[in-house]
């Protein structure tokens, strides 16, 4: 087995995080190096560079985290993720992902669905911060990113 990025020391290795929100289509945040310890904008839906996330209030989503794993095993790996609007805690979430192998091929999981809040008070900007970390206590992965409830999708 090859390292899919030798020159990186870390175990855990962000990739990708999609929103996958049914009807519309998946919209990506490239997790980059840079990204991951610094705060990110760009996001990448169908070519296009979004400065946020944005969806339907009261709609259903999955949010998927998509990373490599490579020197040794990560084992009790768990997502954490603290939204913020106008900076006031709001919500926090935290999902087992599991133990995973060192592997080539990308490894991800996918949250359980989750419904938007909705009403006139949810509308606006939201700013989150997610984390990546294990049993231990590691922090594996740590990045920033926004999103914008919307009442419809114009």
């Amino acid at each position: 087995m090859s390292l899919p990025d030798p020159s990186n020391p870390k175990r855990v290795l962000g990739r990708k995080l999609v929103l996958v929100q049914r009807p519309k289509p998946e919209m990506v945040l490239i997790l980059t190096p840079e990204c991951c310890t610094a705060r990110s904008t760009a996001l990448v839906d169908y070519d296009e560079i979004h400065v946020s996330f944005y969806f339907q209030e009261g709609i259903s989503y999955r949010i998927r985290i998509e990373f490599h794993v490579q020197r040794e095993i990560v084992t009790g790996l768990k997502y954490i993720q603290r939204s913020y609007r106008k900076g006031i805690a709001v919500d926090k979430m935290t999902h087992m992902v599991g133990s995973y192998a060192p592997k080539d091929e990308i490894q991800s999981y996918t949250t359980p669905m989750e419904d938007a809040p909705s009403g006139l008070i949810a509308r606006g900007h939201y700013t989150v911060k997610s984390l990546f970390t294990d049993d231990d206590g590691n922090e594996h992965l740590k990045w920033e990113w926004s999103f914008d409830i919307k009442k419809d999708w114009n």
